[in-house]
């Protein structure tokens, strides 16, 4: 096969792979942007408080999820191979992970409120926030759960399911948050809390909703993943593991640089911590295309090793990242362009109090729109490597770029020099190029010498 043919069959089955689960990333994208949304219903001291909630708990599932990511290059190299057997051991040893690493995890969301006011966090921000935090808490051990059923069927070449539950989880996150907020339907009225108990409702749908689609689909029994109990695996434990929790490790890298420039926000008062929310926000529901064109990246590389095909397996990662630029570039013009209408989405215009936060969040959008494409570029870059089942050197290259390069120019700015929410902004950009950069050159280097070990 010519290499054109080659390259339009690979984009062709990249998209095939990538659009249910960028789709999917966007839906799971939607309930956090709707809670947002919702938030800013309350005020914009509410969507300060549930804010610096949802970005913790963010931070620490998508460590979870990230050690759980393991599952879908193991999963795939499996299957590529024609090994069935060793993918329902993959992902029953995933569960396991799953159950090991979220109890610890539920109990630091529940009782993070103290932990958030040692940072520096305002009293009054952190007292809603508690609220929040201790409702959505419940929701973090399906999340996982749900998280290794998705890099299975993502694994198999078939993650429509996945974007058909997301979709679903959409309105029923509405319709649990107005229900909660306000009253509802005879429930009580519970704010911030009513957000976070909802979540928790859509965490469990979305892992039951999939669990029983599995278990019920004819394609799926051949590896057996809910055939009797699952016996504890040492060894299967080990690898994913040995794979993940670089990867878990990476994930909260990269999230903790936006977690700790979340707490540095908060120092700087409710305005700073509000716009960014909303500036983060946003750029959360940009960033989920790219991602998922990174998990589906990371299937297509790992199923390529397992066909002994190194060369097709750099195609296809390469091709995955000019399919995230090529996005993020049409997102960056639209955040560019109009950052006023986005930010009309969560704050009322015509409210003199939302004035100072109006302006703040469409500087820190600017912002946003000159760092998408590079932001496209580490993420289908790490996915790419994640395919190759290398994860170890690429946390170096996070620490470095993220927390040095990142952190560092964001403290530098934004605190030393004080720009304030600007600068902390500005570092952000600079640390994700970094990443760019050394990362998409490491999956070059790393490609073109299991080639040759190959030959």
């Amino acid at each position: 096969m010519s290499l054109k043919l080659r390259v339009i069959s690979e984009v062709r089955a990249s998209l095939l792979l990538s659009i249910p689960l960028a789709g999917a990333q966007l839906a799971q994208a939607g309930v956090g942007f709707v809670d947002t949304v919702m938030m800013g219903w309350l005020g914009s001291e509410a969507l300060a408080a549930g804010g610096l909630g949802a970005i913790t708990f963010i931070s620490l599932s998508f460590v979870g999820t990230g050690i759980l990511a393991a599952v879908s290059p193991l999963a795939a190299e499996a299957f590529g191979s024609g090994n069935p057997q060793r993918v329902g051991q993959v992902v029953r040893q995933g569960f396991w992970v799953a159950l090991g690493w979220g109890v610890p995890m539920t109990l630091l969301v529940w009782y993070g409120a103290p932990i958030l006011r040692f940072l520096g966090q305002q009293p009054e921000i952190v007292a809603g926030t508690e609220v929040y935090l201790r409702a959505i808490a419940w929701g973090y051990i399906p999340a996982l759960g749900f998280a290794v059923l998705r890099n299975f069927v993502s694994a198999l070449s078939q993650p429509r399911s996945i974007t058909v539950i997301m979709a679903a989880s959409i309105p029923l996150n509405i319709a649990g948050n107005y229900t909660l907020m306000f009253g509802k339907l005879g429930f009580p009225a519970l704010g911030l809390a009513g957000v976070g108990w909802s979540s928790t409702i859509v965490f469990w749908s979305m892992f039951l909703s999939l669990a029983v689609y599995v278990r019920t689909q004819p394609q799926f029994k051949r590896y057996g993943i809910f055939e009797g109990f699952p016996r504890l695996e040492w060894d299967r434990v080990r690898e994913i593991l040995r794979i993940g929790l670089p990867i878990g490790v990476m994930t909260f890298v990269e999230t903790g640089l936006f977690a700790v420039t979340s707490f540095l926000m908060g120092t700087l008062g409710a305005t700073s911590l509000a716009a960014h929310q909303i500036a983060l926000e946003t750029a959360g529901i940009t960033f989920m295309v790219p991602l998922g064109i990174s998990l589906a990246t990371t299937v297509r590389v790992g199923q390529l090793m397992g066909q002994q095909d190194p060369k097709g397996a750099r195609l296809a990662g390469f091709v995955g990242i000019g399919l995230g630029m090529l996005y993020m570039a049409v997102a960056g013009i639209l955040l560019w362009r109009f950052p006023g209408a986005i930010v009309s989405l969560f704050l009322d215009g015509n409210d003199p109090r939302n004035t100072a936060v109006i302006s703040l969040a469409k500087t820190l959008l600017g912002i946003a729109a000159l760092f998408q494409i590079v932001d496209a570029i580490q993420v289908v870059a790490t996915g790419a490597l994640r395919g190759l089942k290398d994860t170890r050197i690429p946390l170096l290259i996070g620490i470095f770029s993220y927390w040095g390069m990142g952190m560092g120019g964001g403290y530098g700015l934004g605190i030393v020099l004080g720009l304030g929410a600007v600068g902390l902004w500005w570092g952000l950009a600079l640390g994700l190029a970094g990443a760019a950069i050394v990362l998409t050159w490491r999956f070059w280097s790393k490609s073109c010498r299991i080639e040759k070990s190959l030959r």
